[in-house]
């Protein structure tokens, strides 16, 4: 029944030695410096040089995963004779899991006994990596790759995303917010607070004024929408802005008593796009 092997990939936030108790196998997204030509992994940058690079003005760009690195990736579990369960990056903001489904159909031709199942988690960081642990429950609790597919689309509609970013430049070079919305924004130390809608796109949904308006905001969409927030799992993630994790946890942890599940670092592929500041809350509510 369990002979699945899960796979993610690096838009997930979840740390390496996370990944291997979870015993999740992962994909590696690149990103390069712009000008420079050359791809690294997470591997190979660590977080904390990439955002003092970003600070300093250096641009990234991120790359999807070509179907050769989807097939070596996949090849060797394959060979093992276990199927795969992988939960990918989502559509809204990468073209990964197209790429991975049409891998995964030439794949099964070749290895007609063996089962691949691609879905698209709709999610970009730690809310990818949310929807990671839940499969990992799910496989544990016993569940087959085809029961545990079935209740990780039922989770997708009701995993929130909220995010909320220390500077608009970011989000203005990803046509986000206009130029003019960044400039006066600076100007006027407003904070967007967005989420992600059901098609997996990042959307602003309010605008405070100073970082910590922007975490009270946050708190208060958890208090407004999670199911159970006294006892609901959470996960936060951020841009090299720990101690402001913890101020977001601390205010759950004041109303409702609930500690985050994880607290993770936003990696250079989703950071590359939201920048150094960034802080983001995911959890199962009544809706997204």
């Amino acid at each position: 029944m369990n002979n699945y092997i899960i796979f993610s990939d690096t838009g997930c936030d979840i740390l390496p030695d996370k990944l291997r108790e979870w015993e999740v196998r992962n994909i590696d997204l690149t990103f390069n410096k712009e000008g420079e030509g050359i791809d690294y992994t997470q591997a190979e940058m660590p977080t904390k040089k990439f955002y003092e690079q970003m600070r300093a003005g250096t641009v990234f760009r991120t790359s999807a995963a070509n179907a050769d690195a989807i097939r070596k990736a996949f090849l060797p579990t394959l060979h093992e004779g276990h199927d795969i369960l992988y939960v990918c990056f989502g559509s809204g903001l990468s073209s990964t899991v197209g790429t991975a489904k049409l891998t995964a159909e030439e794949l099964m031709r070749e290895f007609p006994e063996r089962k691949i199942i691609v879905i698209d988690s709709l999610c970009a960081s730690a809310g990818h990596g949310l929807l990671l642990w839940f499969a990992v429950d799910g496989r544990r609790r016993g569940l087959s790759l085809e029961e545990n597919a079935a209740e990780i689309e039922r989770i997708l509609p009701n995993l929130c995303h909220w995010f909320t970013v220390d500077d608009l430049v970011y989000l203005k070079r990803g046509g986000r917010v206009s130029s003019a919305a960044a400039f006066f924004g600076g100007m006027l130390n407003i904070k967007p607070v967005l989420h992600m809608d059901d098609e997996g796109h990042l959307i602003p949904m309010m605008k405070v004024r100073g970082r910590h308006a922007s975490l009270k905001a946050m708190a208060k969409k958890f208090t407004e929408t999670a199911v159970d927030p006294a006892h609901c799992t959470y996960f936060i993630s951020n841009g090299d802005c720990p101690e402001d994790a913890e101020k977001l946890e601390n205010m759950i942890f004041a109303e409702h008593g609930n500690h985050a599940a994880l607290i993770t670092d936003i990696g250079p592929v989703i950071g590359a796009h939201s920048g150094p500041g960034t802080l983001a809350i995911f959890f199962i509510g009544t809706h997204r």
